[in-house]
């Protein structure tokens, strides 16, 4: 401390002691000094004479400096004030006050000087890398002296300092940590750092990208209150635009992770008049320069469509349409929203149809659209802000072939608005494109040829447009006006812009071109245009006129005899010169406005007078350019083969959309079959699980049926020998003859069931003597035995009503059986029976028996006699099949006779029903007669005729299996 002392002294006690003495005086007790205290003054004092004698400071004590960073890490202070003293070495900012006169020359000499000293400290890459080092150290007095120490380094010297960063082991890891610093001060100058880290460097932007920066400085800005926030907002929306502009990955992170959406609440201004600090002006503008960062037509096409739509998901758009359409918004503000909904809204339909939608809040509302062009063709607003309005209309109808129709529909007689309450697009582009403003026709002519561009429909639908020019004079042509304003000799900048719009409608439209030249003054002054020597302002002109009449030639289809192409060239021939034309065709893209134009969709001009080319004019220029270069040179023979060509190529390329159209149907008609297929299966699926489930449910009650048809034979079996046990006392005599009677009456049905079944015989006697009869027609036959076969299906008929009336009488016999039995059994107990009336009632029982015996008996041969006529039934049906498949003629017939059988067939199965469940009856009457106490000799008899039956049955149902085979 008396050695600073000393020095300080001495060096106001005299002249001997000069600063370089000092300086080095004091480098020397730094370097050899064993006390910390005497080498933290030492710095110190260094640090206090460093802003004034920076170059001797620099020169001598740097080394030095270095050393302490590298050796003292201890102390914190010597390190702050070390890193303090380089910080006054390096950095550029002056803040004496300079004179005027030497200020220009102070300043370059400072710079070179910051450069030279950060150039000799980062030769050794180890400073560098200490540096950041000793950023990791939390203490204020080293760590803010550091950044600012590494912010100037990256100012003077930035790619060489952001590659030695960039090869540093987390060495943008360490530097991200200053953004999560609490100390607003530390975290402030850390954003100003990795501004200046991140310039026009994507290796470091993806790195710090990927390290979070994006939340951390999102969080900031809202922390800092968005757009009201401070200075710090700036600079974090720097930071972003530095991390995001040029940056494919970048944005695609940005977009990936959600933050489009975090960006609605800086656009949340409101109207209000007041409020508008200068910091706000300015944070708000950086955010719009945010959002067209994302969305820039220099982006890739992908990467920009996905954010158009997310910000339109978001309601980002809707919020910038909001301040767009509000009150009291400064201009400088108002043109940039206007070119930010530009690029959001440019190529994306959705945006563009939400666009449409937007309405002025004015009364009666008009929409968005309509406004913007009134103040594009209003002279008084100011320039800047009609080329974004004119900016806003080019990206609205950018690949909108519908907004294109609604704006040509506007100016269409069919849709103008009589009562000229409203005003609409098209007549506001009308206005501007005939007024006395040469800007405002230029704004609208480029305007009108955007809603041309690309869209041959809406430049046939122009050539409906008619003007009333004057009172009583007839209306003329939007073209034909166009036209007149050309030869009326306008300024330049106007008939710039009326050129434009003519040579973008006649491109690709021949129609177009047949009306143009169907006016007979067109082609002379165009040739009269180019043939004329003027000065470098008409060049232009006359190169534009080179291209509208190339255009004409090139697009002819030759339905005007008077201008068809060979007339026109040789026209040019004889007029102008081949190689003349040629040369003022080449005028176009040879000017100086040409090629700046040609770079950026936005019409961005300093000044009106250098508004004159329209970037997707430029695009058309260069597409044609070449091709009417061609079609001049070509000759007749070779425009007919072109021709051809071209018809050969239409032709061909009507059959390929042909084909796609048969292909593309087919394709419906195969996915419609698909369908069909898929649904068919899926209700084949059903179906099986269905048949499988009623399977499963038919085999489940058949068993139930068995089990159930067991235990009722048992049943049967138990109750037979309960009622053999069982001895009748007696019975009335009047109740037997009653029963006799019934009996009677049962044999009576059989003897006609007997004759019945006689006749039939006859009758197949009679089939089958027909059948094998020799020489008869083969015809008259079929007829006959079609006719026996119906007589046979009504007697089979009249056979089953009989048995179904039998059966109904046996039902009834039984009843009656039943009550005798009760009223015996009563009759029983209450009076004895004597011997005598026993042996009588055992005598008629004895009668009874018999008659039921031989009933039983007739009702066996029936039973024979229809199993014979079944049989026989089936050999008539095998011949009559066999007759018919030789006769072709009487297919149908074998059809139907085959139908006829099967219900035969059916009515024979009914009547067996029916004359089964008769013996059944007649058992039950035989147990009955047991009952009374009478042996029955007939049971075997019985047996085997049930056995007979159980055999017919199984006949039966064989015939059938085979019948439904057939």
């Amino acid at each position: 401390m008396n050695f600073l002392r000393g020095v300080m002294g001495g060096q106001s006690a005299g002249p001997q002691h000069t600063e370089a003495e000092t300086i080095q005086k004091l480098c020397d007790r730094v370097a050899s000094s064993t006390l910390l205290d005497d080498r933290r003054d030492a710095v110190r004092a260094l640090k206090s004479l460093s802003k004034k004698y920076r170059l001797e400071v620099g020169i001598q004590a740097m080394e030095h400096l270095i050393h302490v960073l590298q050796t003292d890490r201890s102390d914190s202070e010597i390190i702050g004030y070390a890193l303090d003293t380089l910080f006054n070495i390096i950095s550029n900012d002056e803040e004496e006050e300079v004179d005027d006169v030497e200020e220009e020359n102070s300043t370059r000499q400072n710079e070179d000087l910051g450069s030279q000293f950060t150039e000799i400290f980062i030769k050794q890459q180890e400073n560098v890398t200490l540096l950041l080092s000793l950023l990791e150290e939390f203490d204020f007095h080293v760590r803010w002296p550091g950044v600012k120490l590494l912010t100037s380094l990256l100012k003077q010297l930035g790619p060489q300092v952001q590659q030695i960063i960039l090869v540093s082991p987390m060495g943008v890891s360490r530097l991200m940590d200053l953004l999560a610093d609490s100390r607003e001060v530390i975290r402030n100058d850390g954003v100003l750092l990795l501004q200046a880290l991140t310039r026009s460097n994507g290796a470091i932007q993806k790195i710090v990208a990927f390290e979070n920066a994006f939340e951390r400085l999102l969080d900031i800005i809202t922390e800092e209150g968005n757009s009201d926030g401070g200075i710090v907002v700036e600079d974090c929306l720097i930071l972003l635009q530095n991390l995001l502009k040029n940056n494919n990955s970048n944005q695609n992170f940005f977009k990936e992770g959600s933050y489009i959406q975090r960006m609605k609440p800086w656009f949340e201004v409101g109207d209000e008049n007041s409020g508008w600090s200068a910091q706000k002006v300015t944070n708000l503008h950086l955010m719009l320069q945010l959002v067209r960062v994302l969305v820039s037509p220099t982006n890739p096409p992908g990467a920009t469509s996905s954010c158009q739509k997310a910000m339109f998901q978001c309601g980002l758009l809707q919020q910038l349409c909001t301040i767009l359409m509000a009150t009291g918004v400064p201009a400088d503000i108002l043109t940039e929203t206007i070119n930010t909904v530009s690029e959001v809204i440019r190529g994306c339909q959705v945006n563009q149809d939400y666009f449409a939608s937007v309405n002025a809040p004015s009364n009666p509302p008009r929409p968005a659209i309509v406004v913007l062009l009134m103040s594009m063709v209003n002279e008084r607003q100011p320039f800047v802000l009609r080329c974004a309005v004119l900016y806003c209309f080019q990206c609205f109808l950018y690949k909108n072939q519908k907004g294109q129709g609604e704006i040509v529909s506007t100016l269409l007689p069919s849709t103008i608005d009589a009562t000229g309450n409203s005003v609409s697009a098209g007549q506001l582009l009308c206005g501007g494109l005939f007024s006395t403003d040469s800007l405002s026709n230029w704004c609208a002519a480029v305007a009108l040829a955007h809603a041309l561009q690309e869209n041959a429909t809406q430049k046939e639908q122009l050539l409906r447009v008619q003007l009333a020019t004057s009172i009583g004079n007839p209306p003329v042509s939007l073209l034909q006006q166009c036209t007149n304003i050309l030869s009326q000799g306008s300024k330049i900048q106007t008939r710039v812009g009326l050129l434009m719009l003519l040579c973008t409608w006649l491109s690709n439209c021949p129609i177009a071109v047949t009306h143009f030249l169907h006016n007979s003054a067109n082609v002379p002054f165009l040739t009269g245009q180019i043939a004329e020597n003027l000065g470098e302002e008409e060049q232009l002109v006359q190169g534009l006129c080179a291209l509208l009449l190339g255009i004409s030639i090139y697009f002819n289809d030759n339905s005007l005899e008077s201008y068809m192409k060979e007339k026109l060239k040789q026209l040019i021939e004889k007029r102008i010169g081949k190689e003349n034309f040629i040369e003022k065709l080449g005028f176009i893209s040879k000017h100086e406005l040409y090629s700046r134009a040609s770079q950026k969709p936005q019409p961005n001009f300093p000044s009106p007078e250098y508004m004159i080319f329209d970037h997707e004019f430029t695009k058309l220029v260069k597409e044609l350019e070449g091709v009417i270069t061609k079609a001049i040179y070509k000759s007749s023979e070779e425009d007919k083969k072109e021709e051809e060509v071209k018809k050969t190529l239409e032709q061909h390329d009507n059959i390929v959309t042909h084909y796609k159209n048969v292909i593309r149907e087919q394709d419906l008609q195969l996915e419609e079959l698909k369908q069909q297929i898929s649904t068919l299966k899926c209700q084949n699926e059903q179906l099986q699980t269905a048949v499988t489930q009623q399977v499963s449910q038919i085999q489940q009650h058949k068993d139930q049926y068995n089990l159930l048809k067991v235990q009722l034979g048992k049943d049967n079996q138990h109750q037979v020998s309960s009622s053999d046990g069982a001895q009748m006392n007696g019975i009335q005599p009047e109740e037997i003859g009653r029963l006799r009677e019934e009996i009677e009456e049962l044999k009576s049905n059989q003897e006609l069931l007997q004759s019945q079944l006689a006749e039939k015989d006859s009758l197949i006697e009679n089939l089958k003597s027909s059948l094998t009869t020799p020489g008869t027609n083969e015809a008259t036959a079929s007829a006959g035995e079609s006719e026996q076969i119906a007589e046979l299906k009504q007697e089979l008929t009249t056979l089953k009503s009989q048995l179904i009336s039998q059966s109904g009488e046996i039902t009834k016999l039984q009843t009656e059986k039943q009550e005798l039995l009760q009223k015996t059994e009563a009759f029983a107990k209450s009076v004895p029976v004597p011997v005598e009336s026993e042996t009588v009632i055992a005598a008629k029982t004895a009668d009874v028996e018999g008659r039921l015996s031989a009933l039983l008996q007739e009702t066996e041969e029936l039973k024979n006699e229809i199993k014979a006529l079944s049989e026989e039934r089936d050999a008539i049906k095998e011949q009559l099949d066999s007759s018919n498949s030789t006769i072709a003629i009487l297919q149908n017939e074998r059809n139907k006779l085959e139908v006829d059988i099967t219900d035969s067939k059916k009515e024979q199965d009914d009547l067996l029903v029916l004359l089964a469940d008769q013996d059944q009856k007649i058992f039950s009457l035989k147990n009955k007669l047991k009952e009374f106490g009478h042996p029955i000799e007939e049971e075997d008899e019985l047996e085997s005729g049930d056995q007979d039956d159980e055999d017919d049955e199984d006949e039966d149902d064989s015939k059938d299996q085979g019948h439904i085979q057939l």
